[in-house]
């Protein structure tokens, strides 16, 4: 398939879950691709390596995009390597669970930094040369927590919450340079997150999902490459992949 033939697409926080399977997706329909990560070197190294091998153009770049000169490096690399940017995938994110009353500050902060404040920094620093290039397709990663809360997560569904506003704002902003901006909201996926809770927590959770089951990274990756070849007319909306968990 080609249908992102001589497109380039970033997709942050990509070496390894969520990320890693939106770029392999992107990837096998043609996209050139910029797999970002911070800590994990090795799995970036190793996915761009298998891309490459599938005759994909790929390069990996570090960068902390919970800061914002970080992000302007990566975008900047981005350019450099392959001329500009068509597909922006804001999916970096981390999670450091703990109720109100023992949250730090830190907590707190780091949480914000880079799961709501990396999609502003990625988003302006990518804007100039997607109007240049005639428009662009940018997708948020936010969660089914972000709309419905939940115990010992205050920092993550505020960040994640920030990721509607942000996109419908940016949704605006951005339509007459034919640039779409959407969120993703998935439920509970089949990731480092869910995997390693208890049994007995993934028992209750699936109890409460109509589907009865978990979502995996390769369906969140076809819905986001649905709406990065196919979702023209889609731009400001929250789009829910959670098993009917919960309904808006």
């Amino acid at each position: 398939m080609s249908c992102l033939k001589d497109k380039v697409s970033i997709v942050t926080g990509s070496s390894r879950g969520l990320g890693r399977a939106i770029a392999k997706e992107l990837a096998a329909h043609g996209s050139k691709v910029v797999v970002n990560y911070n800590q994990s070197k090795d799995a970036a190294d190793e996915l761009v390596a298998e891309l490459k091998g599938d005759g994909v153009e790929a390069i990996s770049v570090k960068a902390n995009v919970a800061e914002e000169d970080e992000c302007k490096a990566l975008i900047e690399a981005a350019v450099k390597e392959f001329g500009g940017i068509d597909v922006l995938i804001n999916n970096a994110g981390v999670n450091r669970d703990r109720t109100i009353r023992r949250m730090t500050g830190d907590e707190w902060r780091e949480v914000i930094a880079t799961d709501l404040s990396s999609i502003f920094y990625c988003t302006q620093a990518a804007v100039p040369s997607m109007t240049e290039r005639g428009g662009g397709r940018i997708v948020n990663m936010a969660s089914i927590v972000g709309q419905m809360g939940n115990l010992g997560q205050s920092n993550y569904s505020a960040a994640k919450a920030g990721i509607v506003g942000f996109t419908k704002s940016a949704a605006q902003e951005l339509a007459r340079f034919k640039i779409s901006v959407v969120a993703l909201c998935p439920g509970f996926i089949e990731t480092e997150m869910v995997t390693n809770l208890t049994d007995e927590v993934k028992e209750a959770l699936v109890a409460k999902i109509p589907l009865g089951r978990f979502g995996t990274p390769e369906e969140v990756a076809r819905i986001t490459r649905f709406l990065v070849t196919e979702g023209e007319y889609v731009t400001g909306a929250q789009i829910n992949i959670n098993g009917g968990m919960y309904m808006q």
